[in-house]
């Protein structure tokens, strides 16, 4: 067999690059993916700057180049863009799927220089302020097919980058569906939770689950919780302050000033959010700002939870007002206390009906399906199969 043969045989080798594989939604995405691409007989590889999840990388079938890739200096983007190029002309990669700014135009070169097939995923909005900032963004737009997280994220896309249907496609992010199920939770880790964060038998949880930054909406959850006052409950804001240290004394003078101090409390980051889940009455998803998909809606479903959210974004994609969630406007501390006061009033009938529901709609948004999209993606690039036109036809639609 000659080189040009063993070329043809060769499995396809694709190279996803971000800034690092510490904790956070766009690092447990490229695992899953690189996982999946693995396990479908592909080449895997991932370059960063590292992290915790390097290891599941390698775990699970992949390979993770460390390159610094977590920077935005210029220059060294530029050197970046040389080594990404030595990368994919050693390991002759087919797609690069770039996922972060600063490491999508080192990406980006690499993929010019070489002639190899460049993808994106836009996770975000990337807010911008200025024609610098929205070149910086627009890099992200670049690819030869632009996967968007969710529908909202592709009208994002079409509007302020002007990139056509034909080169956007719609899949959502993806949650492990196996660890994310309440028949998997035993009772033990419920009560060793309950037990280290001293939780009173008998008296209903209302949990924002979510890093303490202001847009997640803790202030406007504390607000509407003030309204709420002709019944029992406890809430509990689990999130890391990630050393936001001035936003996390705002939300505890914030509760003293609603005189909340018996009913709300903070905790830190968990590391056993099914279980948190679980012994939550009520989940909520405040975010004043919109999501781009808003992975709390589609866990808090798969756990069975009622759950109140934020009608923008990407979360009104995953949900069915009044059957799955209850939907309110954002930033509205009265509508929302009025969402929380409905939650809390279902009977068990009506939770039971709710938890159905709710687990019947996430499984649109499993980490499977996610992973199974965005290879039919590196397929449709490779030439493996025929495109859709529109976001509206894409490989997946949500809702």
């Amino acid at each position: 067999m000659d080189a040009e043969d063993a070329n043809a045989h060769r499995p396809p080798t694709v190279l996803q690059v971000l800034p690092a594989l510490e904790t956070g939604g766009v690092e447990q995405g490229t695992v899953d993916v690189a996982v999946a691409t693995a396990q479908a007989g592909w080449r895997a590889l991932v370059a960063s700057a590292g992290g915790l999840k390097t290891y599941a990388i390698e775990r699970g079938g992949g390979r993770h180049i460390a390159l610094p890739l977590d920077t935005k200096n210029p220059l060294k983007i530029l050197r970046n863009a040389a080594r990404l190029e030595e990368v994919i002309r050693r390991e002759q990669v087919d797609i690069v799927h770039a996922r972060s700014r600063a490491p999508a135009w080192s990406a980006y070169i690499a993929a010019k220089r070489t002639g190899v097939r460049f993808l994106t995923t836009f996770h975000g909005t990337y807010n911008f302020k200025g024609w610098l900032k929205r070149r910086y963004n627009a890099v992200m737009a670049k690819g030869e097919r632009v996967i968007a997280i969710s529908h909202f994220i592709a009208e994002h896309v079409k509007r302020h980058y002007a990139v056509p249907d034909s080169r956007i496609r719609v899949v959502p992010r993806g949650i492990d569906l196996r660890h994310f199920a309440a028949e998997g939770v035993a009772a033990e880790r419920m009560i060793r939770l309950a037990h280290d964060w001293q939780l009173p038998d008998g008296v209903p949880v209302v949990m924002l689950p979510g890093r303490l930054t202001r847009w997640k909406g803790q202030l406007v959850l504390i607000d509407a919780l003030a309204r709420i006052t002709d019944r029992d409950f406890i809430c509990l804001l689990v999130g890391s302050d990630q050393g936001r240290t001035g936003y996390r004394d705002a939300l505890t003078q914030r509760v003293r000033e609603r005189g909340l101090e018996s009913r709300v409390f903070i905790r830190d980051d968990c590391t056993d959010m099914p279980a948190c889940y679980m012994l939550a009455d009520v989940v909520v998803s405040a975010s004043t700002d919109p999501e781009a998909f808003g992975r709390i809606a589609a866990e808090a479903q798969a756990m069975g939870r009622p759950l109140v959210a934020s009608a923008h974004g990407g979360v009104p994609e995953q949900v069915i007002d009044g059957e799955t969630a209850f939907l309110v406007p954002p930033g509205d501390d009265a509508a929302l206390a009025e969402g929380v006061a409905r939650a809390l009033a279902l009977d068990a009938e009506q939770r039971a009906a709710m938890a159905a529901a709710a687990r019947e709609q996430a499984q649109q948004f499993s980490k499977t399906r996610m992973c199974a999209d965005t290879l039919a993606v590196y397929e449709e690039l490779l030439g493996w199969r025929d495109a859709p036109l529109t976001p509206e036809d894409s490989l997946h639609t949500a809702g």
